[in-house]
């Protein structure tokens, strides 16, 4: 286990706020990990991905770097623009 592992471990242990706001942020950070896999597997540029879009490239690189409070309808824009379809499921 590295250093930040253990760091993290502790730190979840004795401060339930920290739990909460790593969660989140994984999670929002897993979401623009996956968009940007999936636009360079679709092998598109973030400028030709916002081209699609009629935005620009800062603001798909915003969506692929801070994932937080993105729509549901920007997902679905999103993946269409890559060429791939959006699929939500809850378990």
């Amino acid at each position: 286990m590295s250093d930040l592992q253990k760091y993290i471990k502790e730190r979840k242990k004795r401060d339930p706020e920290f739990v909460d706001n790593y969660e989140e942020g994984y999670k929002d950070f897993k979401i623009g990990v996956i968009l940007k896999q999936s636009r360079e597997k679709a092998g598109l540029t973030q400028e030709e991905v916002a081209q699609k879009l009629n935005t620009k490239k800062s603001a798909i690189s915003r969506i692929e770097n801070h994932a937080e409070d993105i729509r549901l309808s920007t997902l679905e824009k999103f993946a269409h623009a890559i060429g791939k379809e959006l699929k939500v499921t809850v378990k």
